[in-house]
């Protein structure tokens, strides 16, 4: 299997199964002297991990991050940094029912014939619990981001909406709740919402909102790897998303050139940041921000039909410890992904002068 590895400098590569013994990674080009602060590390990984609220899915994961290499004395080395998660509740036995069957709209039916065998236990590789190891990679790479300002929020679950410019809303609130809205009437009517359809066995989708402010200019190359295509990949390479969308994205199409021009303060700033803070791919020093939008989760608790190995009709039902909206965890993971790239950029743009 390829494509396991994030980045072109700053590089993290992932390994591990959703029911194998353990999860990690390694971080390839981790400049040196980087004074850790584990903390921050394993809170990342808190906002992340199963079993945080009711809203989410009940496995139950300490999701303590173990450094093998890479770290002396609490700060990089520069060499490659390895890390493990250990699984410690697993419960395989729910996943026998699918060993020969694909559930729709999964990864199952394509690993199979790509492969020719597949781990069929909670996912395998294609499984969200790989999305562990980015946190631990993204908050290593936040904090050799000293100064970027990187947050996301929910900002939307089903067709519920804060309908507000991320300028309007106190970003600070964000961790006030279960859901991460940072507008607590709207987080308790979505907490509410996702609640019921638990209760019903289903599942909803929803958008995450990212911010990062203090971005230097310059970052992003003008051709094919400009810096928005780079975090669409980074965000697209993140299960069950469906959509990205930066700066006045699809809404933009509505309005004329002469209004989403963004005019020039005298200090090179922008009246407007319509472009999200990137124009011709590279960053202009204003806001980056986006929208990521994700699928419901595609384990459903409730009977459904589907096909087995030989083709046949087949009817089962969805069992196991899942999601019934995946966008409340996935915050820190969007974070992450934002910080990857811009560590990966920013060390890019050390290599073109002098």
């Amino acid at each position: 299997m390829a494509g396991n590895t994030f980045g072109n400098i700053f590089r993290v590569s992932t390994f591990g199964e959703s029911h194998g013994k353990a999860i990690g990674g390694v971080i390839d080009g981790c400049p040196s002297e980087i004074e850790l602060d584990f903390d921050a590390i394993q809170n990342d990984l808190n906002r992340r991990k199963p079993g945080q609220s009711a809203i989410v899915t009940q496995r139950k994961e300490p999701d303590e991050v173990e450094f093998y290499s890479g770290i002396f004395e609490g700060k990089t080395t520069g060499t490659p940094i390895g890390f493990a998660i250990h699984n410690t509740n697993q419960k395989s036995k729910d996943y026998g029912h699918i060993k020969d069957s694909y559930r729709p709209s999964h990864a199952d039916y394509v690993y199979d014939k790509k492969y020719g065998f597949r781990d069929y236990r909670g996912g395998g590789r294609s499984s969200a619990r790989e999305t562990a190891s980015r946190v631990v990679a993204g908050a290593i790479a936040k904090q050799f981001l000293k100064g970027i300002e990187i947050q996301a929020f929910v900002s939307q679950v089903g067709d519920m909406s804060l309908g507000k410019h991320y300028t309007e809303l106190d970003l600070s609130l964000t961790e006030s709740n279960d859901v991460r809205c940072p507008d607590p009437e709207m987080a308790g009517k979505m907490e509410e919402y996702i609640k019921s359809i638990k209760k019903d066995g289903d599942t909803i989708g929803g958008i995450i909102t990212c911010v990062a402010k203090n971005v230097p200019i310059g970052l992003g190359e003008p051709v094919f790897d400009k810096l928005h295509a780079e975090l669409g990949k980074a965000m697209l390479s993140i299960n069950a998303v469906k959509g990205f969308e930066y700066g006045s994205g699809f809404e933009g199409v509505k309005m004329k050139g002469s209004q989403h021009n963004d005019q020039f303060n005298n200090d090179g700033s922008t009246k407007t940041n319509y472009s999200g803070g990137i124009q011709g791919g590279i960053s202009n020093g204003m806001d980056i921000y986006f929208n990521v939008a994700f699928k419901p989760v595609a384990t459903v608790i409730q009977g459904y039909e589907t096909i087995d190995k030989e083709g046949n009709t087949i009817k089962t039902q969805g069992k196991g410890r899942h999601d019934p909206c995946v966008v409340p965890r996935a915050v820190p993971i969007v974070e992450a992904m934002t910080a990857l790239v811009l560590a990966d950029y920013t060390l890019l743009n050390r290599t073109i002068k002098l």
